[in-house]
């Protein structure tokens, strides 16, 4: 079985598997739905009302931070395992891919992200 041939199964069996599930769910569910069925449920406390308080801004500095610190795990990691293959031309390519991390890294200080108190 070649390469193309085992993505193409495993993308067949993960559609099967979705429209199952999909279609099984119409079939397990209640039949009808009353009031107290349709009530949002807490950990056994009635849902206030209202919208949720919004999220400071630091909290979404501190995710860009995260996914900005997992893209550069990721990168990094396998450039530096094939780092003789790949000659200066790799050297050049990374160099330019850690200054778009570090203008990251600059917005998220500047942004008060990385200030702890």
């Amino acid at each position: 079985m070649s390469e193309y041939q085992a993505v193409a199964l495993y993308l067949g069996v993960a559609a099967v598997v979705v429209f199952a599930v999909t279609a099984g769910i119409g079939r397990i569910r209640a039949a009808r739905q009353t009031g107290a069925s349709r009530m949002p449920y807490e950990c056994g406390i009635t849902g206030a009302e209202g919208a949720a308080p919004r999220f400071p801004v630091r909290f979404y500095l501190v995710a860009m931070l995260f996914v900005i610190l997992d893209v550069e795990a990721i990168a990094f990691y396998p450039w530096g395992v094939r780092l003789r293959a790949l000659g200066a031309r790799g050297l050049e390519d990374m160099a330019v891919f850690a200054v778009v991390l570090a203008i990251g890294y600059a917005y998220v200080w500047k942004k008060g992200g990385l200030d702890w108190r």
